[in-house]
């Protein structure tokens, strides 16, 4: 890959990432070998949102987007996590 697309995330990402770590303690029965797990599953909620710097998107969202994303992240990953645990459980029982 050329090095000019080298510095292109998808913004969600650390969003997601930070929201599983700072929840995880609120759900005990997920192991830390399944965070990643949850946060693929959060991600595959969220629309991509691609940047280059993070001041980017600082720069051309409103509060009102920021709100709505921050919203949005919360409810992907708290659906990761019981969605997850859920998985676990009934792998568990077969």
């Amino acid at each position: 890959m050329s090095s000019e697309f080298a510095g292109i995330r998808n913004y969600q990402e650390r969003a997601v990432f930070d929201a599983v770590r700072t929840w995880r303690d609120h759900y005990p029965l997920i192991s830390d070998d399944l965070l990643p797990d949850v946060a693929c599953v959060a991600l595959n909620r969220l629309p991509a949102r691609y940047i280059r710097h993070e001041v980017d998107l600082v720069f051309y969202q409103s509060e009102k987007e920021r709100l709505m994303a921050e919203r949005l992240v919360a409810s992907a990953v708290g659906f990761a996590f019981e969605f997850v645990q859920a998985r676990t459980a009934m792998r568990a029982r077969a």
